[in-house]
């Protein structure tokens, strides 16, 4: 089974699909280049409040219309888990995790500020987590640029999976990155590849750069 293991098109509820039209046309694209499961991993971050509830109502709604419109895509909700101070504690202490593949939970650094983890320790709550049954995935380890591979590595020794960005190799996050993951992908550092897909921009460069559609 071809699986998109981390994308937003999940209407309304994170900086993904904006409404259940923008949704039903990604989710429609995925199914076209022959996916057939869409874990629908939405944001729960310092800026996105995300709750089970939140992300299985969208979830549904999206399922329905897909039904409806006979698109054949397989959608399991979930959440991408940012390490941010004013989220993860309270999904944690209500444990709204939402795994996928059985145990499987997709978490995130921050891009840039990393004063938002606050006193989060990350390899720390990769082997929390561990220890709870959890398999963490750390979403696109190959965007945090301003790191090390020295610390990259420390990752994965604590026990998480990596998943890498569909165009990170091609340019769709600049030079650095690419860069970057083709050490990543040289060393088979990656046991998932996700869509991270977010709005049409991402598909016409999927299309012209990764797919050679266009």
């Amino acid at each position: 089974m071809k699986i998109d293991c981390h994308c937003h098109i999940l209407p309304g509820i994170d900086d993904g699909a904006k409404d259940l039209k923008e949704a039903i046309y990604l989710a429609g694209w995925l199914a076209k280049q022959g996916y057939e499961r869409a874990v629908c991993t939405s944001h729960s971050s310092f800026l996105f409040h995300n709750t089970p509830k939140t992300v299985t109502d969208a979830c549904n709604l999206l399922r329905e219309e897909l039904d409806r419109q006979s698109i054949k895509l397989d959608l399991v909700p979930s959440m991408e888990y940012r390490f941010a101070e004013s989220t993860w504690p309270t999904v944690r202490q209500n444990n709204w995790l939402m795994p996928w593949k059985g145990n499987h939970i997709l978490i995130e650094l921050p891009l840039h500020n990393l004063s938002q983890m606050g006193s989060i320790v990350p390899v720390d709550e990769i082997r929390s987590l561990i220890a709870d049954g959890y398999q963490p995935v750390l979403a696109h380890p190959e965007r945090y640029t301003y790191m090390g591979m020295y610390q990259i590595r420390a990752f994965k020794d604590a026990g998480a999976e990596f998943q890498r960005n569909l165009g990170s190799l091609e340019g769709l996050y600049g030079e650095d990155v690419s860069i970057r993951t083709g050490e990543m992908v040289a060393e088979r550092m990656f046991e998932w590849v996700g869509t991270d897909l977010h709005n049409e921009r991402y598909i016409d460069f999927f299309d012209n750069h990764v797919f050679n559609q266009k």
